[in-house]
C-alpha cells in the first residue's frame, strides 16, 4: 500500500492531512515530537490531538523524530522507500515573534528541516509528491506598501489597484523589504522547495498560506489568531490587539480546504510550482470584526485592550489570491466560509475546555 509521510502530524494542518489521506486509502506516517510546546509552553501541546489520531485512525503510525536529526529521518525514509507516495512538511516554528527570541531554533527547524526532509526523499523516493506549507510572511512587509484605505472597520486596497478584486498574486515580490526573522527562514525552505522541483524535477510545491486554521488549533497567544481568540471569549481571558488600530485584515482558509488543494496537486502535480493559499475574498476579516464574529457565536462579550505597537515586519492587509491554483485544478472549491470556521472552532474550545475541566 502506498504510504503518506505527514510532518507536524498533531498541528493544525499535520493532522487534517492524516485524517484525509487514511481516507484516500493511504498508510499515513507522521512525524511530530510536540516542538509547539517547547516554543510557546504546555498549553500550546499538540499531544491531545496526537491521542486522537493513534486512537481512532488505524492505518496512522506516529514517530517522535525531530525533522533536524537527519540520521532519524533518512532511516524512516530508507524503511519505505519508493512505497512512500506523498510527502506533506507541516512541521515548523510557525511565530515570526518567536523567531526573534531564539533565530538560531526557528532557522533550524523551519530551514534545515526543510532541507533534511527534502534530501531523504530526493535519496529514497525521487517520485514523490513534496507538499510544503510555506507562509505568506515570505513576502515580508511589501504587502504594506500597497495602497491602503481606512475604514471604519478595517483597512482595504485602495478600490483602482489590480489587488482589491481578488487579493495578493504570486508575483508579489519577497525581497528589498523587512520579513521578520520567521519570514526569512520560511523563505530559504520554500526556495529549497522550489529549487528540488525546478533542479532536479521533483514533484514539490509550495503553499504560501494565509491564516491557516481550523478547530484542531492549538491556538496561543503567539500564534493562531482566530483559534486564540476564541479561546479567550470561552474562557475569560484578556486578549491584547497590538497595533493598526485593530483594523488589520487577514484571509482564513480552513485547513480541511487546504489539504484538499494539496490532495488535487498530488493528483496531477507541477514541478516547483508556487501557489497562495488562504481564505481569498471568500473568507477574510479585520481584527475588529474578527472580534465581533467570535463575541456573537459564543453569546458573550471579549476583555481585550489595544497596544498601540504593531509587530514588527506584521501584514496591514493581507488577502491571498488563490486564483492560479483554480486555473490549475479548477475542480478545486472551498467548504468552508468565515462563519462556519468560527463555528467550529468555538466547538471545540468548549468541548476541550470540558475535557480539561
Amino acid at each position: 500500500m502506498s504510504i503518506a509521510i505527514v510532518t507536524g502530524s498533531a498541528g493544525l494542518v499535520g493532522s487534517e492531512a492524516v485524517r484525509f489521506l487514511s481516507q484516500q486509502g493511504l498508510d499515513v506516517v507522521g512525524i511530530d515530537n510536540d516542538m509547539r510546546r517547547a516554543f510557546f509552553g504546555p498549553e500550546a501541546s499538540t499531544a491531545w490531538n496526537r491521542r486522537q489520531l493513534e486512537t481512532s485512525i488505524p492505518n496512522y503510525r506516529h514517530c517522535a523524530i525531530d525533522i533536524r536529526d537527519r540520521d532519524s529521518v533518512r532511516a524512516l525514509f530508507a524503511e519505505h522507500g519508493s512505497a512512500i507516495a506523498l510527502v506533506v512538511h507541516a512541521a515548523a516554528q510557525p511565530s515570526h515573534d518567536w523567531a526573534a527570541q531564539d533565530p538560531h531554533t526557528d532557522f533550524s527547524v523551519n530551514a534545515t528541516g526543510t532541507l533534511v526532509l527534502l534530501d531523504a526523499a530526493h535519496h529514497f523516493c525521487p517520485e514523490a509528491t513534496f507538499i510544503f506549507t510555506s507562509s505568506n510572511k515570505v513576502y515580508g512587509d511589501n504587502p504594506n506598501r500597497l495602497p491602503l484605505v481606512e475604514r471604519e472597520t478595517r483597512w482595504e486596497v485602495d478600490p483602482n489597484h489590480p489587488y482589491s478584486r481578488h487579493g495578493i498574486d504570486e508575483h508579489m515580490a519577497i525581497d528589498g523589504c523587512k520579513h521578520s526573522l520567521f519570514g526569512v527562514s520560511k523563505a530559504a525552505a520554500d526556495l529549497l522547495v522550489q529549487e528540488y522541483g525546478r533542479y532536479f524535477g521533483m514533484n514539490t510545491a509550495v503553499f504560501r498560506g494565509g491564516c491557516l486554521t481550523g478547530g484542531a488549533h492549538s491556538g496561543t497567544e503567539l500564534h493562531g489568531f482566530l483559534s486564540y481568540l476564541m479561546r479567550c471569549v470561552v474562557e475569560q481571558r484578556p486578549y491584547r490587539v497590538f497595533g493598526y488600530q485593530g483594523k488589520q485584515v487577514r484571509d482564513n482558509i480552513h485547513a480541511t480546504d487546504l489539504v484538499n488543494m494539496f490532495w488535487h496537486f498530488h493528483q496531477n502535480p507541477r514541478p516547483g510550482e508556487i501557489y497562495n493559499a488562504g481564505g481569498s475574498r471568500h473568507s477574510h476579516c479585520s481584527m475588529r470584526e474578527a472580534i465581533a464574529l467570535c463575541e456573537k457565536i459564543a453569546g458573550r462579550r471579549l476583555q481585550w485592550e489595544y497596544v498601540d505597537q504593531e509587530r514588527s515586519g506584521d501584514h496591514i492587509w493581507y488577502v491571498s489570491d488563490v486564483g492560479k491554483f483554480r486555473a490549475h485544478y479548477p475542480q478545486w472549491s472551498y467548504t468552508y466560509d468565515l462563519e462556519a470556521i468560527v463555528a467550529e472552532i468555538y466547538d471545540q474550545w468548549r468541548l476541550r475546555t470540558r475535557i480539561a475541566a
